[in-house]
């Protein structure tokens, strides 16, 4: 047998599954199974498998790939089963108890890095999960604080890992630059001092004294996708997104606007004056979420669509108190 044919097999029980994109998916644990660049399988994957494994080792790899496959099957997302999701460029962890990172958030990121190019600002992430919003700002705006909050705690140990990681890679990549550029132009960039942190919040409910013990708030900036899907729609989702992913973080009550009510009433007192506030939304929900930040006296609200059109985020900015 080849790798071709190993491949094909994966791909045919997944398509008969009613996976979706049952080949790029095969493929993709396939080159995971057997720790394999798409480069490495292209170049081998005509030859027999035994002339490129031992017996052994040929058994253990096949195990592994038969075990994806049937995750799979089993409508286990991919991002699961490979174990990690690409958000913003960025690679991120993820796992059954966080959301996995969609390119519809990254409009959110995108418009809050155009708004604000300046790193001297401080931004709150409601709603964390994975930490792809906070760690993306951190990385790419540099932003001279970050704080992620979420309920469940499982979910910041995966979003503390991303954000540590992330910035780790970031800052030696940074000091590479920096070690060229002195090293050339005899000259060293100011050092600037992030700080990046995660707590327990249930929204907004004990907020502040958590954030006294940081010494941070009110922000420039807050930001969330919070859950915003009705109920009742739930149960239609795909398996992969209603059986595998936390219903928490799906799960938008009724009308699917519980907590961009919520934002309206409690995040005034955690922004500062002018501050902006940048909410992800469903396709249906503009004009709701509009009304509701109008009534709580946000103003210059906005509607940002996302790349298919579809409106995806509402921004609007504090008022100002007037002298």
């Amino acid at each position: 047998m080849t790798l071709r044919a190993l491949y094909q097999a994966g791909a045919d029980r997944l398509s008969a599954a009613g996976v979706p994109d049952a080949e790029l998916d095969a493929r993709l644990l396939l080159c995971e199974a057997f720790q394999m660049t798409a480069g490495e399988y292209l170049f081998s994957c005509d030859r027999e498998l035994s002339e490129l494994y031992d017996p052994y080792t040929l058994s253990g790899l096949q195990e592994d790939y038969e075990n994806e496959i049937a995750l799979r099957c089993r409508r286990v997302p991919l991002q699961q089963i490979l174990g990690t999701a690409q958000f913003m460029g960025l690679e991120f962890a993820v796992n059954g108890d966080v959301l996995i990172p969609r390119q519809d958030t990254e409009t959110l990121v995108e418009q809050v890095l155009y708004d604000f190019p300046e790193r001297d600002i401080s931004v709150l992430d409601m709603c964390t999960g994975s930490g792809c919003i906070a760690a993306s700002l951190a990385v790419l705006g540099g932003y001279r604080e970050v704080i992620g909050a979420d309920l469940s705690r499982e979910a910041l140990y995966v979003a503390q890992e991303n954000a540590m990681r992330l910035l780790r890679e970031a800052k030696a990549r940074t000091d590479m630059k920096k070690s060229f550029l002195s090293a050339v132009f005899s000259r060293d960039e100011e050092e600037y001092q992030q700080q990046v942190h995660f707590i327990q919040s249930d929204l907004f409910s004990g907020l502040s004294e958590a954030l006294s013990e940081l010494g941070s708030g009110p922000f420039d900036v807050i930001v969330s996708n919070p859950p915003y899907i009705p109920t009742a729609e739930i149960e239609e989702l795909e398996p992969e997104v209603r059986d595998f992913e936390p219903r928490m973080a799906l799960d938008g009550s009724q009308d699917g606007l519980h907590f961009y009510r919520r934002f309206a009433k409690e995040a005034g007192p955690f922004l500062k004056e002018g501050g902006s506030l940048y909410l992800e939304i469903g396709a249906e929900e503009a004009a709701a979420v509009q009304s509701l930040l109008q009534e709580a006296g946000y103003r210059d609200i906005r509607v940002i669509k996302d790349l298919c059109g579809k409106d995806r985020v509402v921004c609007a900015r504090k008022q100002e108190k007037r002298d």
